[in-house]
């Protein structure tokens, strides 16, 4: 029997690309899936949240949605680098973390958090003190004021917030899973057959597209990735926490 069976899990970005593949999946296993969207759903859920994660105020109204215990977040939502930096920092991360730590307060000891990052976060090493400054900021305003002290140039917002993300999955993960029991995790796909790949090949560039093209097979369908989600969700991944998993095909290994 699936170790998501019975389980409440709630799934940002359900509405298209690697959540709703993650959505479907979940149900498959006997998870009831609640999705959080901007935009409606196209497949059956067992509930849903039209929510802005734009604003703590959008991120609050959905929190008031949402059941009073659930068992798992998969975090997936989120914007392309073309959009604006204030919009990449508020969705890809302050949202994010605002709407983990109020979920978190709701799961049980077995409890299970997945933060989509990506390989482009893969240099956070390079910025880790910084990254760890914003890790520790109180609240989705603090972290406002701290970035407007701190910009971030557009052209590598995403990298930066995605960086930003796993470190702040290291370096949280433990005080969640000591205290509460609740495990916290992220996986960093590389490129995925999703809607807003065309604004990834934009945003970096072809020349850097087209020099990266050797490295990897193809990109991914997101259906690959779910599973991975799904199983970090799990009970099966029970020993798991503190880790940002890639699921590249290797793309990241090319690298060493």
């Amino acid at each position: 029997m699936s170790t998501l069976q019975g389980k409440t899990i709630v799934v940002t970005g359900v509405s298209s690309g690697i959540g709703t593949d993650t959505a479907k999946l979940l149900r498959q296993q006997g998870a009831h899936v609640i999705g959080l969207d901007r935009n409606d759903p196209m497949l059956t859920l067992d509930g849903f949240v039209k929510a802005d994660l734009s604003e703590q105020a959008g991120v609050d109204a959905a929190l008031t949605q949402l059941p009073a215990q659930i068992d798992g977040l998969a975090n997936i939502a989120g914007v392309p680098g073309t959009a604006s930096v204030d919009l990449v920092a508020r969705v890809n991360y302050l949202a994010l973390r605002h709407l983990t730590l109020k979920l978190a307060d709701r799961m049980p000891a077995g409890g299970s958090v997945v933060n989509v990052a990506s390989i482009l976060g893969a240099e956070w090493p390079a910025r880790v003190d910084v990254h760890k400054a914003l890790a520790e900021t109180p609240s989705f305003e603090a972290g406002l004021v701290w970035l407007a002290r701190n910009p971030v140039p557009h052209p590598t917002c995403y990298q930066y917030f995605k960086e930003a993300l796993i470190v702040w999955t290291l370096t949280q993960s433990q005080k969640l899973f000591l205290a509460k029991g609740v495990r916290m995790n992220s996986v960093a796909p590389g490129p995925v057959f999703t809607p807003i790949l065309g604004d990834f090949v934009q945003m970096l560039g072809q020349e850097r597209v087209q020099a990266d093209a050797h490295r990897m097979k193809r990109p991914a369908f997101s259906d690959e990735i779910a599973p991975v989600i799904a199983f970090l969700l799990g009970d099966d991944a029970r020993w798991v926490s503190g880790t940002n998993l890639p699921i590249d095909g290797g793309l990241a290994s090319t690298y060493v």
